[in-house]
């Protein structure tokens, strides 16, 4: 990850400041897309602080929304908010990267299992079709639009577990390590992206068997996997 010059990302444009036919709220969702995937994709450092001026002009948008779309991600756990002093992107230490990830985990295995309980024909046949699109995104090695589809995916499951508890519990931790989550999949030591397909393609194979059992142990070891990727280990 870097804080170099700020570039905007692919595709990225300028609507979010102007939107003629677009509301306040879909403005402020648009600018809060694209802020979010800007630091998750790593432009920015862990640790670094937040250049707001630099960050307006990329948007094209002045501060009074700039700093309303740092609060939410601060409450995601993306950033952190320093008093009178701006913010900066949230640095996790090696421990703090693994108890993340494996209570992450033991969620996701969680809402595996009670998806496979709970779960539609439909709801599956939405998630296959996310699955395709993903492995069209890996192919045309698309990064950006395959991190979507994978996190798309996993809260399709999230959703179809119907425990709301389940639901806010993993919203208030799901932000702390999604830039993990994104960077694991560049290990250069490791084809991370390469396996996180084929666990992804065992993840939908247990579940269009609803085998609860097996797609919680498939998503606890895709988390901790994902995790081991990102710290470099085998």
């Amino acid at each position: 990850m870097t804080d170099t010059a700020l570039e905007p990302p692919e595709d990225q444009a300028t609507s979010a400041a102007h939107g003629d036919d677009k509301g306040p709220g879909s403005l402020h969702d648009e600018l809060l897309g694209k802020l979010r995937d800007f630091i998750v994709e790593g432009n920015l450092a862990d640790g670094a602080r937040v250049p707001e001026r630099a960050l307006c002009e990329l948007f094209n948008i002045s501060r009074t929304p700039l700093r309303e779309a740092l609060k939410v991600l601060a409450a995601e756990g993306l950033i952190e908010l320093l008093p009178n002093r701006g913010a900066r992107i949230r640095a996790l230490s090696p421990d703090d990267i693994r108890d993340l990830f494996d209570l992450m985990g033991g969620l996701e295995a969680l809402a595996g299992r009670l998806a496979c309980e709970r779960i539609t024909d439909e709801e599956i046949a939405e998630i296959e079709q996310i699955h395709h699109d993903m492995y069209r995104h890996y192919l045309r090695r698309d990064m950006h639009e395959y991190f979507r589809s994978n996190q798309a995916i996993h809260q399709k499951i999230l959703a179809a577990a119907r425990n709301p508890s389940l639901t806010a519990t993993y919203a208030n931790l799901s932000g702390r390590i999604r830039r993990v989550r994104y960077t694991a999949n560049l290990a250069r030591d490791r084809d991370r992206w390469g396996e996180a397909m084929r666990e992804h393609e065992a993840v939908l194979d247990a579940l269009r068997r609803r085998s609860g059992g097996e797609l919680a142990n498939i998503l606890f070891a895709h988390l901790r996997n994902k995790r081991k990727a990102a710290q470099g280990q085998t």
